[in-house]
Parts: structure tokens; C-alpha cells; sequence
């Protein structure tokens, strides 16, 4: 690397290094375009570029395919199945998230084969789990027509901590009377969310946030087997006890509520929380350069929450604990003016009482 003395823009006495390369400036290739597969979906043909999934090829076509676990910023883990379509020739359906489209590929996004393993999914998931809080969810039962409740009453919740307890391997069989759920008291042992997994779908988008997809924190998993799998900290500790940095990026990516602001979860609980009555506001997260896009959810000129858009450049709605939850201080300007003007004055009889002591 060379430097050259070029003039200054606004005198030619002036002048200033610039750095030359030594050799030529490296130019990025662009990428070379992806061959066309010629696919039929629903009686519809149409062209995608190869590695194109189904899901995004029905999406071309304006065709709704329901989803759970997929989030476009996490990879796709296959584990919902309510997105799941029937390809002419496969002897099972197939999830539509990661199924990438062949050529001659014929495809039934909303077959009764389909229909019907959509309804049963969802009728699977909604009697053993809390969705009061999954709109998202609730309008695929209604589109589909799930009944839960032809599996019975569910059953009461289980003590705090004994699913957390479980041994893979040992499952006490039900009585046949009730719908046996994973119901269970909400852990509230940190100030900035809480984790009801009572809500938990297991849809895995938790982990990946928590992992390779975003933080490669790897403060939680999948513990147990069966339907004793649950989230878990390492050995079931405490939030405050594990590796958790506290990004908030599972709650993020959560689709039913089981992983909560804490502001929202004590507002819901004292009947205030109206979505109704909220504004959503980008803004620039103020902490550092890297310039995350926040988005402000308000309510009665308060800060209720943060979250970040998917389609942002930086992060792609990821964020760090900062950005998530520290926004307080925009609440506590008064406080804050308060605090200065006391610190103030303080200093200023000591630096008076200073001055009469010499």
C-alpha cells in the first residue's frame, strides 16, 4: 500500500493522503444466474429459479400455505407440518418450507389429504396447548375447521418444575378422560420476559434464534422425548443461572406467546394490553453504529415494546439485549431531569462551601 498527495478539496496549497492499492481493486462477481425449473402447482405452471422451495413458489402464485415453524430469517427445521402440500409421485406429503421444487414437479397445496393432515395437526396442538394468546394459529383452525375439543376436557396443570423433571423414557399413560396438555406455571424469574411454556408449540424457532441462526448463545434446547419435550436450560437452571445474554431473539421469533415481554405479560394480566389502541414507530437503535431498525409499539404515550422488521438490511430483526429491552429511559426523562438538577445543586454548595473554607 502506497499513499499519493492529492489537493485538498477547497485549496489547491491543501492536500491529503489517499491510500492507493497496490494492485488492482478486487471487483465481487456477480453471481451467476440460477437455471429455471418448470413446476405446476394446483393446475397453475409456472418457471422458479433452481433451490426455490415450494413454499416460496406458492407464494408466487398468491397461494397462502399456512406455517408455524418457518420464520424467513431462521432456517427451516420442519417440525409444525401444517405446511405441508402432496406432490404427485411421493408417497408422503411433504413440507412445503424446505422441499425445493423439480423440474415436472406437480403439486396440491390444499388436496383433503392435505386438508385433513393440516386439521388434525392443529387440533393435536390446540388441545394440549394454551393458544389464547397464537392469533395467527386460532384463524388456521377456523380455516381449517379443527375441533380440539372432541379429544375431552383438558387436563389440570401440572406442579411447578415436574416437567422440567421428566425422564426420557418414562411416560405415565393417560386415563383416556382428558386431554392431557403441558399446562404449567408461568417461570417469571428474571425482569425483562417470562417463559410460559404452557403456550410452547414446539415449533424450535426459539433455539435457532438462540443459536447458529442469530446469537450462537446456545443457552437453551430440546430436552426429553416424546411428549415430554420441552425447552430447556441447560440442566433446567434458571434463566439468570444459564447462558442467557438476554437478546430477547427468541422472544422475537415466538408465534404464540409463550416467550413474552414482561411489560406485556403484566399488562395482559391487569386487562390494559389493547393492540388496538398501539402505534408502531421505526426508529434507530441510539446505543451503538451499527443502526438497527427498531420498531416502538406505544400505548397511551408509553413504550410497551420493541421488536425490529424481518426485511431489514442489518440484522434482519435480530437484536441485542440493549435494543430489545433498553428503552426505558425514554419513560424516565422527568426522573432523569429531576436527578441532574439535584446533582447539580449538589455540587454546586460543595464547590460554594469550598470556597468559604479558603
Amino acid at each position: 500500500m502506497s499513499f499519493e498527495s492529492q489537493p485538498g478539496p477547497n485549496s489547491s496549497t491543501v492536500s491529503t493522503l489517499v491510500p492507493v492499492p497496490a494492485g488492482p481493486v478486487p471487483i465481487i462477481p456477480e453471481p451467476s444466474p440460477r437455471q429455471k425449473v418448470d413446476i405446476t402447482i394446483d393446475g397453475q405452471k409456472l418457471m422458479v429459479p433452481e433451490g426455490t422451495t415450494l413454499l416460496e413458489a406458492s407464494r408466487r402464485l398468491g397461494i397462502e400455505t399456512p406455517t408455524l415453524c418457518f420464520l424467513e430469517n431462521l432456517s427451516p427445521v420442519n417440525v409444525c407440518r401444517v405446511c405441508v402440500v402432496e406432490v404427485e409421485g411421493s408417497r408422503t406429503l411433504v413440507p412445503a418450507c424446505s422441499r425445493k421444487a423439480e423440474p415436472g414437479m406437480v403439486v396440491r397445496t390444499d388436496s383433503e389429504r392435505v386438508c385433513l393432515s393440516r386439521r388434525l395437526v392443529l387440533e393435536f396442538l390446540a388441545s394440549s396447548v394454551d393458544v389464547s394468546t397464537a392469533p395467527e394459529l386460532k384463524n388456521y383452525m377456523v380455516r381449517y375447521q379443527a375441533r380440539p375439543g372432541r379429544f375431552g376436557p383438558p387436563a389440570p396443570a401440572r406442579p411447578a418444575g415436574e416437567r422440567d423433571a421428566a425422564r426420557p423414557g418414562l411416560h405415565i399413560a393417560p386415563d383416556g378422560t382428558r386431554a392431557t396438555t403441558v399446562a404449567q406455571p408461568v417461570k417469571t424469574d428474571n425482569d425483562l420476559y417470562v417463559r410460559d411454556y404452557g403456550k410452547c408449540i414446539l415449533c424450535y424457532k426459539c433455539v435457532e434464534a438462540c443459536g447458529v441462526d442469530a446469537q450462537n448463545t446456545f443457552a437453551i434446547a430440546v430436552a426429553g422425548r416424546g411428549f415430554d419435550a420441552r425447552i430447556s436450560t441447560e440442566h433446567a437452571v434458571p434463566l439468570p443461572e444459564s447462558a442467557c445474554v438476554y437478546c430477547g431473539n427468541c422472544i422475537g421469533v415466538c408465534p404464540t406467546g409463550a416467550l413474552m415481554f414482561r411489560s406485556e405479560y403484566e399488562m395482559r394480566r391487569a386487562g390494559t394490553w389493547d393492540e388496538s389502541k398501539q402505534t408502531r414507530t421505526d426508529t434507530i437503535c441510539p446505543y451503538c453504529g451499527v443502526g438497527c431498525t427498531l420498531t416502538l409499539h406505544v400505548q397511551d404515550n408509553t413504550i410497551v415494546k420493541a421488536t425490529s422488521p424481518l426485511d431489514q438490511d442489518v440484522t434482519h430483526g435480530h437484536l441485542c439485549i440493549k435494543g430489545r429491552f433498553g428503552w426505558q429511559f425514554v419513560q424516565n426523562r422527568g426522573n432523569l431531569e429531576v436527578e441532574e438538577n439535584n446533582a447539580k445543586t449538589t455540587h454546586q454548595e460543595g464547590a460554594l462551601e469550598s470556597s468559604r473554607d479558603d
